[in-house]
């Protein structure tokens, strides 16, 4: 399929990371998105300003305001307002068509597509996005599947479009609260993983800034290295582990202390979450 218009409905940070991904990126399909092609529904009026300075585009405060075909409308809003927002999505003349109007795509998280198609125009095609926040730098990971009425040449395009800002899978809606807990909130988990890391070399008389840009680059690097080689996570875990040296001594003393047990419970519980976010 080929897209023309796009709204961005929620111009927050990940709706910002998406428009500004995509306008910058010269990889097929983004690469066809002119600023002038692109409208943001968004109500705060320094926010509005902000990214018709920054990027060229139109801004408007309400969904409502629309009133031109749009070919795509991406609901980056926050789940716990998404309902609310649909209503005035579903209600605007340049938004209805069923199959002949335009393609949503959600990147709310836990919002499964049925409850999400049950707000929107009757037919409208759906696609349920689960990207992270390191789109801001062209490098997310994001989950995509299929929704309501969506064509699989559908899917296949927003995929596309989400993997010009990283990389983007074509999963089952079933596998995406999974998704939501590894990659939704992984960043996190890894932030964390950094913070931690520079708190122990500090303990143990590190600059506590020195610190940190090892143990950040050491996460860079390491990914670097498992993505650009032929190497698994296992093989990249012993290649740096000699017998009797540091590192198994780290990894025992971490694997003794509940490390893989504390990423389980993590993920878990998002998933947990996410499910719980489906019923709001």
């Amino acid at each position: 399929m080929t897209a023309r218009t796009f709204a961005i409905v929620g111009g927050g940070k990940m709706g910002e990371a998406i428009l500004s991904g995509w306008l910058a990126s010269d990889a097929v399909p983004a690469d066809a998105i002119q600023p002038s092609d692109v409208t943001v529904v968004e109500p705060g009026d320094e926010r509005r300003a902000f990214l018709e300075t920054t990027y060229g585009v139109t801004c408007v405060a309400d969904a409502s305001h629309i009133q031109h075909h749009v070919d795509v409308v991406v609901l980056s809003v926050k789940p716990q307002v998404m309902m609310a927002v649909l209503q005035t999505v579903a209600q605007n003349p340049a938004f209805q068509g069923g199959a002949e109007g335009p393609l949503f795509v959600s990147i709310a998280a836990g919002l499964t597509t049925d409850r999400i198609a049950s707000a929107l125009p009757q037919g409208a095609p759906l696609v349920r996005v689960m990207p992270n926040m390191p789109l801001m730098v062209g490098a997310g990971a994001s989950g995509v599947c299929k929704g309501a009425y969506a064509t699989d040449e559908q899917v296949q395009y927003v995929a596309d479009l989400f993997g010009c800002l990283g990389r983007a899978v074509v999963v089952d809606e079933t596998q995406m609260d999974a998704v939501c807990a590894v990659s939704g909130s992984g960043p996190a988990y890894v932030a964390a993983m950094v913070e931690a890391l520079r708190d122990a070399g500090a303990a143990q008389g590190l600059d506590p800034d020195l610190a940190e840009v090892l143990a950040l680059q050491t996460v860079l690097g390491t990914a670097r290295l498992i993505d650009e080689t032929d190497l698994t996570p296992q093989t990249a875990r012993e290649a740096v582990c000699s017998p009797g040296g540091t590192t198994l001594a780290a990894l025992d003393a971490m694997n003794a202390a509940g490390f893989a047990q504390v990423f389980d419970a993590g993920v878990d519980a998002a998933v947990v979450r996410s499910k719980e976010l489906a019923k709001m």
